[in-house]
């Protein structure tokens, strides 16, 4: 391989990026804005949720519970009657309704247990869940003080002490913010490389290679580094700048270690990006072979769900996947700090993947080539 063919093949490709204001303006975003949204407006905690009170008691403990929910976790609730509760949540209007049954305080001082009825629109899963417990928690507070006539705490026979790790203030910004850069990171690898060997194949300057004294190693080699380091570059600038600076998350670990990793994370999934192009006969069709990999990817990889949460045939399905062991590297360098002793086989599976799926789209770019 004649390095210097690679180096001004590499050049082209970004000579080639740099005329293409629409692939400079999704690099720009999925590095600076996307991952501030991202982090911003999908937080994990209950946030402004709507709630409707049905109050049939009119009592001193009725109103208690109803002045305990307030922002910021849920709007001011909605004084309304029986008949409106079913109405409101078919029009989507509330989330949770709690009707508060009549002599509730009554039959609480007389050591009975009512209930109350606590109705949740399920659709609304991001609340539904967790909003749940909130409710029940603040209900079961307020009728004890109430009992109690006081607001002293109870002496409990057992005392949980609570240590949150790697995320003391329990912050959803300091998660969401590097599992974006992380996604960026595998979208944009996939998208540049396999969209620079579709533009070749459009404007018909895949002729002219073919013409070229170079071989399908060097030409594969040049849309790697070239994109790659676009993809590292943006991915450095973001992490430093967007998530250290400006959303001032703090990372435990090693940068350098963690963009180590990157660069291996990069090689595996531009060489996928280019397998899939050269499936590909446009950019339509392309565009639908990226939606068909990356879902999986991100969704199946341990990204948003932990992967002991999935079926054993998925998680093993997915070791094959470089997500997985990136999402593992990643996370133990910037949230626990960890060093290349402890991430070392997520570094050797990486490397060992990278290689394999070179190795399938160098067969596939020499037959495209023909």
């Amino acid at each position: 391989m004649n390095l210097r063919n690679t180096f001004n093949l590499g050049v082209k490709e970004l000579r080639g990026l740099w005329r293409d204001p629409v692939m400079l303006v999704l690099i720009v975003y999925s590095f600076s804005l996307s991952v501030w949204t991202s982090s911003n407006t999908a937080p994990e905690a209950l946030n402004n949720a709507a709630i409707s009170i049905v109050d049939e008691d009119q009592s001193h403990l009725s109103m208690r519970i109803t002045s305990a929910f307030y922002p910021p976790y849920f709007v001011a609730p909605q004084m309304i009657s029986t008949a409106e509760m079913d109405q409101r949540m078919d029009q989507g209007l509330d989330t949770f309704a709690l009707n508060i049954p009549p002599d509730f305080a009554r039959d609480v001082l007389a050591g009975k247990s009512p209930a109350i009825q606590l109705n949740i629109d399920a659709t609304r899963m991001s609340q539904a869940f967790t909003g749940g417990g909130y409710i029940q928690q603040i209900v079961s507070s307020e009728v004890s003080e109430y009992v109690a006539n006081n607001r002293e705490d109870t002496t409990l026979p057992v005392e949980l002490a609570l240590r949150a790790r790697y995320n003391p203030s329990l912050d959803p910004k300091w998660f969401g913010a590097v599992s974006s850069v992380i996604q960026s990171i595998t979208m944009l690898s996939l998208v540049l490389t396999g969209a620079a060997l579709i533009r070749e194949k459009e404007h018909g300057t895949v002729e002219h290679l073919l013409v070229m004294p170079v071989t399908a190693t060097e030409i594969m080699f040049s849309k790697i580094w070239s994109m790659g380091l676009v993809v590292m570059l943006g991915s450095s600038f973001s992490l430093i700048v967007v998530v250290q600076g400006i959303m001032a998350v703090p990372v435990q670990g090693s940068v350098a270690l963690f963009l180590a990793g990157a660069a291996l994370m990069v090689f595996a999934m531009t060489g996928l990006g280019i397998f899939l192009a050269t499936v590909a006969g446009s950019m339509p069709q392309f565009a639908l072979l990226l939606m068909m990999a990356l879902l999986p990817l991100q969704v199946l990889s341990g990204a948003m769900t932990p992967r002991e949460s999935m079926p054993e045939i998925i998680q093993t399905i997915m070791l094959a996947a470089p997500n997985t062991h990136f999402i593992v590297l990643s996370q133990g360098i910037l949230f626990r700090g960890a060093g290349l002793d402890v991430v070392w086989p997520q570094f050797a599976a990486l490397t060992v993947i990278g290689v394999a799926l070179f190795w399938l789209a160098l067969m596939r770019f020499r037959k495209f080539l023909r």
